[in-house]
Formats: C-alpha cells, sequence, structure tokens
C-alpha cells in the first residue's frame, strides 16, 4: 500500500490513562501504522489525571498561546508533548486550564458528568486541527477514537474543508464497545457552530446531544467507520450501514485490516 500521513486523534493513550480497550488501541494502533513505514502524527487531551513529571510532558511554546473562541468566550490553547520510548511514538497533548486542569476525565470526584464536556470536545477538536495547521503537515487520513473526537468529522468536511491540511483529507471514527450515560448540554449545537459548521447542519440532531447521538454526528461526516471491539454499539454500526459508509468490522489482529482500509479510501489511487 501507498505510504500516507496518517492524523490519530485519541481519546485515551496508554500509559498515560489506565488500560482499556480505547487506551491500548490508542498506543497500539499509531505504533502500527509506523512500524509499516507511515508517517504518524498522535495527540490526546491533557488530563488532569495525568501526571506530567513522570510522563516527562513538556510544553511547546511554538505551538501555544492561541486563543479558541467557544460560547463568547476566550480559552488559551496550550500544547504539550512527550513520548512513548517502548512504542517510539510521540503524543501531543491538547491542554487548558478551564477544560482540563486539575480535573478528572468526563466524570467529576462524585460520579457526575462534567456540565460542558460538550464544550470540552469542541475545543480538543478545535485544538488539534489548529495545531496540525501549524505544524504545516498535511493528513492523508484522520483517525478518531473516542467520544472526544467526535466533533472532529463535522469540522473537517465543513469548517476546514478548504484549509489545505485537510481539503484532501479522509476521516475515519471507529466504534467502541464502551456506551456512556452523559449529556452533553442543552448550549452544545450553539457551542458547535463554527464557520461552515452552521446550525442548519445541526437540525436533524435532537437537541440535547447524548452518546449516542454524538456518534451519528461523528458518522455522518466520516469517510469510514471501523468496528473496534467486538460487542460495538450496534445502533451506530447499523447508522453506518444504512448510510452506506464504508465499515470495516472487527479485527482482533487489526493492523493489516485497518491498514487496507485506509487504502480502499482512495480508489483513484489504487492503480497507481
Amino acid at each position: 500500500m501507498a505510504k500516507k500521513k496518517i492524523l490519530f486523534i485519541n481519546q485515551e493513550i496508554s500509559p498515560y490513562v489506565p488500560d482499556n480497550a480505547l487506551s491500548l488501541m490508542g498506543k497500539d494502533l499509531p505504533q502500527a501504522m509506523q512500524e509499516r513505514n507511515h508517517e504518524i502524527r498522535t495527540f490526546m487531551p491533557k488530563w488532569g489525571t495525568i501526571n506530567e513529571r513522570r510522563g516527562q510532558l513538556h510544553e511547546v511554546i511554538r505551538l501555544s498561546g492561541m486563543n479558541l473562541i467557544i460560547d463568547d468566550t476566550d480559552h488559551p490553547l496550550i500544547i504539550k508533548v512527550a513520548s512513548i520510548q517502548s512504542a517510539r511514538i510521540q503524543v501531543y497533548f491538547i491542554d487548558n486550564d478551564d477544560y482540563f486542569g486539575k480535573r478528572l476525565m468526563d466524570k467529576d470526584e462524585q460520579g457526575e458528568d462534567y456540565p460542558d464536556n460538550g464544550e470540552r470536545a469542541i475545543f480538543f477538536a478545535r485544538g488539534v486541527l489548529e495545531t496540525v495547521k501549524k505544524l504545516r503537515w498535511v493528513p492523508d487520513v484522520i483517525h478518531c477514537q473516542g467520544w472526544m473526537s467526535a466533533v472532529v468529522p463535522l469540522y473537517v468536511k465543513t469548517a476546514y474543508h478548504d484549509e489545505p491540511s485537510f481539503a484532501d483529507t479522509k476521516v475515519v471514527s471507529s466504534i467502541f464497545s464502551k456506551d456512556i450515560d452523559m449529556d452533553l448540554g442543552a448550549n452544545f449545537k450553539k457551542c458547535l457552530e463554527f464557520r461552515e459548521a452552521k446550525a442548519e447542519l445541526l437540525q436533524v440532531y435532537n437537541d440535547n446531544f447524548n452518546f449516542e447521538e454524538l456518534g451519528k454526528l461523528a458518522i455522518d461526516y466520516s469517510d469510514g467507520i471501523v468496528q473496534a471491539a467486538p460487542e460495538a454499539n450496534d445502533d451506530l454500526i447499523n447508522y453506518a450501514k444504512g448510510k452506506n459508509i464504508p465499515v470495516l468490522g472487527y479485527h482482533e489482529e487489526f493492523a493489516d485490516a485497518y491498514e487496507t482500509f485506509y487504502d480502499q479510501l482512495f480508489p483513484e489511487k489504487a492503480d497507481e
């Protein structure tokens, strides 16, 4: 297969968060693609549970400093970086004192959803895309894993579709088995609007976004869907199939299957 530039946008990556299907794939997939000589970049949120000293994170001053306006409020974007030595991959972290800071992941110490989880996902998505632009790096494929990356496909296909970094990029979203009982808030749609991501595009979705509604948003603007766990959300997998979006079924030995799937998203180049 032709060598590609692949951007991985992950909600979780081991060892920075505890091991689970999502965090392990967040590490193993970029590592596997890099070992196959693809050029990769990998991003995740800088969750407040991450020990920066132990993980050897440090700020990248030249990439930090931008303000992202969400719900009419400026939020400074901070970029940090670290390396997973065992996997030989570098990870970029999206950070902000308001959205991450000393906070846990999706739920607080009492087990309640953070009321601004929707805004956090928006900040993360835009933070990644703006940083990739600054890197002057043009990905062929963007692979999104986890609900925190679910608004990326919408932005790539609308708000950033004219940006040279993303004009020809294919977007893949993974569906995992984890269903989250979550409400992204009544103002999520309003906060989501940005450039060509207009309000009318969001009218087909429920006003109160939950996990499944967020999954539908990701699917609608993706070029391919991956069933990343044996018991992935059936409703979302069937929704993607109903939209005639290519779906890759579950593969325990995933690397070759994912690589072939990426290639199939570029049929015009298959014979080159």
